[in-house]
Formats: C-alpha cells, structure tokens, sequence
C-alpha cells in the first residue's frame, strides 16, 4: 500500500507541475485576451443577471441555482485551509498569485458555460452537458468526451466526497469533540436527503446553504478586519511586495522566493476555484436560458465570488494577524488567526464554515459525478451511483485518506487536460457567441 502511495503521489506531483500551471493560466490569459477582457467589461452586467428568472425557457433551474450549485462544489476548505497553506508556504505574495489565476480564470469559467450551454442535450430527467458533450458534438472528440467523463466520476468519490467528509468529520471532532463516526452517520443521512432529489432538490438546497455559509464566513471576516483597520494597508503592502520580492523568514516562518510564491499561489487559486478543471460548466448546463452567454455570464461571477471575495477574506485575517510567522499548521492557521481578535468565538466559526463549505462541496460534486456516469452508462446507473456515493461519505469520514486525496488530485489533473483542449479547439465559436450577444445587447 505504501508503495502505491507512493506510484500516485508522485504521479499527482508531475500532473500539477509547471507545465499544467502554465496551461491553465495561459489558456485564461489567451481567452481573456480573445474575448477582449469580458470579465473586467461585463462583471457588472454579469451581477444582475445573477437574479434574472427566465422561467420559459429549457433548463431545470434558474441562473442563480445553477451559480450556487457551482459554488457550493468550489467554496470549500481550500478557501480556509488552501489559503492558508499558500501563505505558509509561499509568503504572502502567494496571495496576490491567488488573485491573478483567479482574474483570467474568470474568462475560463465563462468560456466553459458558453460551450456547456451551446452543446447541452435534453435527457428524460434534465438538461445533460459539460466538457464530455462540447468535446463530443463541438470537438467531434467523443473519445476525450468519455475520458474526461471517466476521471470526473473518479474524482467525485475523492476529492468531492471523502475528502470533503474527512475535513468535516475532523473539524467537529477537534472543536466540538463530537465523534468522527456521529458525523458520518449525520452526513449521510443529510446527503442522502438532498441528492436523492435530483438537480431540483440540489439547486434548491445550495440556494439557500451557500448564500448563508458565504455571509456567515465573509461578515465574521469583515467584523475581524474593521477591528484590526489599521493593519489592513500592511497586509495588502505585504501582498504586493512579495509578490515580486522574496519572503524573509521571521518567527517559524521560513521565508518563501518568488517562484515559490508564484508556484503555489497558481496552484492554491486553481484548486480553489476549479477554474479550466471542466466541473462547473456540468452545473451550468442545467440553467434556464436560451442564451449560453448569459449563464456564462452568471458562470464567471463564480470565480469572482470565491477568489476574489472568499480568498482575501481569509488571506487579510491571517495577514492581519501575528500567527502566520509562527510554526502554526496550516490547517489550524485561519482558526488560530481569527481567534487573536474573536477568542474562542473565532475558532468556532471557522470551525463552523469549515464544516459548512466541505459539506457543500460534497453535494456539488454529487451533481458533477452524476452526470459522468450518466455519460458513462447512461440515466439508469445513477441510481446505483447515488447509493455508493451516500455510502462513501461514511467510509471517508472515519478513514485515513492520504492515497485518496493524491489520486483525486491526479484525477482533477486529468481532467483539466481534455476540457482545455476542448476550450482552445472551440475557441472561435465562444468569441462567435459573445460578439453576438453584446452585439444584441447595444441594440
């Protein structure tokens, strides 16, 4: 067994290497260049159309379900965890990284729900779409259609499942003390209550779930930084200094060059945001609409909301704080943080949020694995999918999970290979759409 943790983590290493960073913020930089900047000239019109309710239309939920469904899958523990883990690593220049990978991100984000609209099918339970239909009927290459399909339905059971329950289970346990195995029957029992539903119950559910843990997180991050005002201007001078100076090491922290801060920045933002990982458009696909440029309007607001807003809550509490030059876990760094000012209160809500965004990640990527293997093998399997999913909730919450967090890593890896071969092949047609529309829209 350890030999096989070994052959995968290795092989997770090289999927996430430079070459992988580089392809997936350069496919952004070269559609944000594409698209001439939409997600800096649209992002306020995208923001309106987040409420927009265009009941006559196909799809099977609304553009804010369909928004939230994503975010549900992407807002989770790396916003906390993940940020932290760049700063430990990397300084906080790595934080400024984070934003850049974020920002082209958004065009990526948005190029993906423009195919995923344009190529959806119609199925007997819902709208059916994603990187495996535009690589399929826009590519016409259904053989990476099915890889990609493939390696969603594999990731889902890790880094969307398991993992998710494990962060949940040990969260509660060490804050609260409540047993690892109490959570994973609770967290089975409240999976298999909304994902037993379908995309209705899901979009419903996350509609109101993702809103509350974003506010909750975001607002108690806020009262933290309007008590620590002054420190603000520091830590946003840190950020950008280091993004292109070295980090001295002070306290336990052992300094960072810039290449780290760059290296694990990008990285840190993509697992963050899934931007190019090809999972959201499957959400998006399901929106009411007869337009794939206003969900991917909405689409983008995504990566937004959960870099650009979520992230640097979390980077400023920690900057704002001493803890981040001390030998602190990263795991722990955000709650330790956040309690220099709020005390137990503030390791409490962390702990709150933790569990509240890996849960939520938990039913989104549900919805994703669904779809992959109704790709696979059609609508009759997901049944038979939905109960080894509730099931593996279980078995992650009380389990060590080091071989199924590098294999789910690998997976998201092989993932993003055939959804950005997908974006670039259909590059002309998503620039086509979006000429389109906003040529419509100044009419």
């Amino acid at each position: 067994m350890q030999a096989l943790e070994k052959i995968i983590g290795t092989l997770s290493s090289i999927a996430w290497g430079p070459p992988m960073l580089i392809l997936l913020v350069g496919t952004g930089l070269y559609l944000t260049i594409l698209l001439k900047g939409v997600q800096f000239r649209a992002l306020p019109h995208a923001l309106k159309l987040i409420f927009n309710k265009d009941h006559h239309h196909e799809g099977d939920i609304s553009h804010f379900a369909a928004l939230t469904t994503a975010l549900a899958a992407t807002v989770g523990t790396g916003n906390i965890a993940g940020v932290a883990l760049a700063i430990t690593i990397g300084g906080p220049g790595a934080v400024f990284w984070m934003w850049v990978t974020g920002l082209v991100g958004m065009a990526t984000k948005y190029s993906e729900a423009v195919l995923a609209i344009k190529y959806r099918e119609k199925g007997a339970h819902g709208m059916r779409g994603g990187p495996m239909y535009y690589l399929a009927k826009g590519a016409g290459l259904p053989w990476l259609g099915t890889l990609f399909a493939i390696f969603t339905a594999f990731a889902a059971f890790g880094i969307g499942n398991m993992m998710q329950a494990n962060a949940t289970a040990g969260v509660l346990h060490s804050t609260f003390n409540i047993p690892t195995e109490a959570t994973g029957i609770v967290l089975m029992l409240l999976t298999g209550l909304v994902i037993l539903g379908g995309i209705r119950t899901i979009g419903k559910f996350t509609s109101y779930l993702v809103p509350f843990m974003i506010v909750l997180y975001v607002g108690s991050c806020l009262i933290v930084l309007a008590i620590n005002v002054n420190e603000i201007p520091h830590a946003l001078g840190l950020i950008f200094y280091h993004a292109f100076n070295p980090s001295a090491a002070s306290g336990g922290f052992i300094g960072a060059t810039v290449a780290t801060a760059i290296s694990v920045g990008v990285a840190r933002g993509v697992f963050s945001n899934e931007s190019g990982l090809g999972s959201a458009p499957i959400a998006a696909a399901a929106a009411r609409t007869n337009d794939p440029v206003k969900q991917a309007l909405v689409s983008m607001t995504q990566t937004f909301i959960d870099t650009l807003v979520v992230c640097t809550m979390t980077a400023l509490v920690i900057l704002t704080a001493s803890s981040w030059t001390q030998k602190i876990e990263p795991t722990a760094l955000t709650s330790v943080s956040m309690a220099e000012t709020l005390g137990s209160t503030g390791s409490i809500i962390v702990a709150i949020a933790t569990a509240l965004f890996a849960y939520s990640t938990l039913i989104g990527w549900n919805y994703y694995g669904e779809k992959a293997i109704e790709y696979l093998f059609g609508e009759r399997a997901i049944r038979i999918y939905r109960v080894f999913f509730i099931v593996a909730v279980m078995v992650g919450s009380v389990v060590s999970l080091k071989l199924v967090l590098n294999f789910s890593d690998l997976m998201n890896a092989l993932m993003a290979i055939p959804n950005l071969i997908g974006l670039l092949l259909l590059s002309k047609i998503i620039k086509q759409e979006t000429d389109r529309y906003f040529t419509e829209v100044k009419k």
